[in-house]
């Protein structure tokens, strides 16, 4: 016969300070299970063989440095026998294999089995391919190392007094793919691989390709797994679409354009987003006469348009030839010539280059895993669509990263690992908050938004005013003779808030999470627009741009005096 004991711990304040409660518990002789589910819970969770005291068990948490006790019995007022309270959301057990089964080892698969791990759990990670994921393999991590090669490889000088000026270096493409590979290797090495190896006892990686059950076990070859709980973490690649003649044309993905053996003489980039304008804006860098076909009115369509605009012009600027409102037709070879068959505004036209790059989007790691089978709801693309705290509609599985309908960044993945882990392991307040959230695109200059564009706000009811300051007016710009870009910011005066930041500017990201923190924990416009911002750095367009809500820009002292 065994006991569910229920302890209420006194002093943990943190995932480790759970795990050690834990770990204490689980050495008392006749304990079975031990969970502290998250320090802020201040609980722990034991099963034990009848016979083991109470007693013995609040000495083992006081002798690792907290302190314990008996919850304290509710007030009944008749004598009235009361039902039973339901027994924990999480209660280990060993019918089941592991407490926490997480598929995928990408950013979003790695932070809940971390969670899962420092909040005590049995937790299992499964991987059919390269350990990393998207990010350090084949995304973020390679395409800004190349990203950096070629502003070295171009230098501009946009400076109102030289006007454009292009210096271009030698290009060695084999030593600078060989550069990115290594460090690809070095950060999967190091953040991936080595961290999972730091728990030994508390993570167990699993090869193979893994698929859901109808009864909501995992399946891993011929393994049968399960779980308390399931995160789905298995990420996106990039789309392909299905255009006449693509195969025939060996048109190029994102991660395919970066392991390229030599560079082309030219190339057409289909789509208008972020990668899209990264890479075309890398490869034109190095030398590859680039155009880009966009299908929507202007590039970046969900930008801010003064944005989209002034990057088109920039971007022109330096060579690139963009074309949009494009709808094309079909692709075709003509011997070593790529050809995209195409329309755009009611005429059509053909085009050729030695590479194409489809850059459209991404499509999500879901088919084949019987989720569908297993209860879990899948938007029109494939998408899973999950709630704040990371469920699917499936009973006790959650889903996080790229393959989720979640903004497609490695830093929301890792976020929302970390809260399906702990929402899974028992800490039902546990919820994703996106307010504020940063993202950049990584052009030259770059492009970084936090909170709503002016088209949101107004949709939302706000009573919008906006301020766009130009980057000629940042005395950091003019310093460094680069004016490209302009600051928008997207406020309800009357309300005091600040609703939205748009940045266009070299190095944009390092200077977006000023206005993104100042959205998420809602700091008052009139607060953001008094606090001091250091003198010659771009962040100070900022507070320029919060002042320009009452003061013309030109009347401004240095210093936004």
């Amino acid at each position: 016969m065994t006991n569910t004991i229920t302890l209420k711990i006194d002093g943990m304040t943190c995932g480790g300070c759970a795990a050690h409660v834990q770990e204490a518990l689980a050495r008392v002789p006749g304990v079975l299970a031990a969970q502290a589910p998250g320090g802020k819970s201040g609980n722990a969770i034991v099963r034990a063989e009848n016979g083991v005291s109470v007693d013995v068990l609040i000495r083992a948490v006081e002798e690792a440095g907290y302190r314990a006790s008996l919850p304290e019995a509710p007030d009944i007022p008749s004598a009235t026998p009361q039902p039973a309270a339901p027994a924990p959301d999480f209660t280990l057990t060993p019918a089941h294999d592991y407490d926490l089964i997480v598929i995928g080892t990408g950013g979003g698969g790695m932070a809940a089995a971390i969670r899962g791990a420092e909040q005590g759990a049995r937790v299992a990670i499964i991987e059919a391919g390269t350990i990393g994921g998207t990010c350090v393999n084949i995304g973020c991590v390679p395409s800004k190392t190349l990203i950096r090669a070629a502003e070295q490889a171009h230098r501009a000088d946009h400076s109102a007094f030289a006007g454009v000026r292009t210096l271009t270096v030698g290009i060695d493409w084999p030593a600078i793919r060989a550069q990115k590979d290594a460090l690809v290797e070095q950060l999967r090495q190091e953040k991936y691989i080595d961290v999972l190896a730091a728990y030994p006892d508390q993570i167990t990686l699993i090869r193979g390709w893994a698929r859901l059950t109808p009864d909501r076990q995992v399946a891993v070859g011929d393994r049968i797994l399960s779980a308390r709980a399931i995160v789905i973490a298995t990420g996106a690649r990039p789309r392909i679409l299905p255009i006449p003649g693509v195969e025939e044309t060996g048109a190029l993905s994102s991660a395919s354009a970066m392991d390229l053996e030599r560079l082309p003489g030219s190339m057409i980039v289909i789509g208008g987003r972020a990668v899209a304008l990264e890479l075309g804006q890398l490869f034109a860098r190095l030398g590859v006469r680039v155009t880009i076909l966009q299908r929507s009115p202007r590039i970046l369509p969900e930008h801010e348009p003064e944005i989209s605009e002034a990057l088109t012009r920039y971007l022109q600027d330096e060579g690139l030839r963009v074309v949009t409102g494009v709808r094309i037709h079909a692709l075709h070879r003509e011997g070593e010539k790529k050809v995209v068959e195409a329309e755009v505004h009611g005429q059509v036209f053909t085009m050729k280059a030695d590479a194409i790059l489809m850059a459209a989007g991404r499509e999500p790691n879901s088919r084949g895993m019987g989720l569908e089978e297993a209860g879990i709801e899948l938007d029109d693309g494939g998408f899973i669509i999950v709630d704040e705290h990371l469920r699917t509609s499936a009973a006790g599985v959650y889903a996080v990263g790229d393959v989720t309908t979640l903004p497609k960044f490695v830093y929301t993945a890792a976020a929302a690992g970390g809260v399906a882990a702990s929402h899974a392991l028992g800490d039902a307040n546990a919820r994703l908050d996106l307010t504020g959230m940063p993202a950049v695109v990584f052009t030259d200059p770059a492009v970084a938004v936090a909170g709503l564009t002016e088209a949101q706000a107004r949709e939302q009811g706000y009573d919008v005013e906006v301020s766009v300051l130009e980057m000629k007016h940042v005395p950091r710009a003019l310093a460094a003779f680069d004016t490209r870009g302009l600051i928008k910011l997207v406020a309800d005066p009357d309300a005091n808030q600040l609703l939205g930041a748009h940045i266009l500017a070299p190095e944009a990201g390092e200077t977006i999470q000023a206005a993104s923190l100042a959205i998420r924990f809602g700091i008052p416009l009139s607060s953001f627009r008094d606090a001091l911002f250091s003198y010659l750095t771009n962040v100070e367009g900022l507070k320029l741009a919060a002042l320009a809500f009452e003061k013309a820009p030109a009347m401004l002292s240095c210093c936004a005096g």
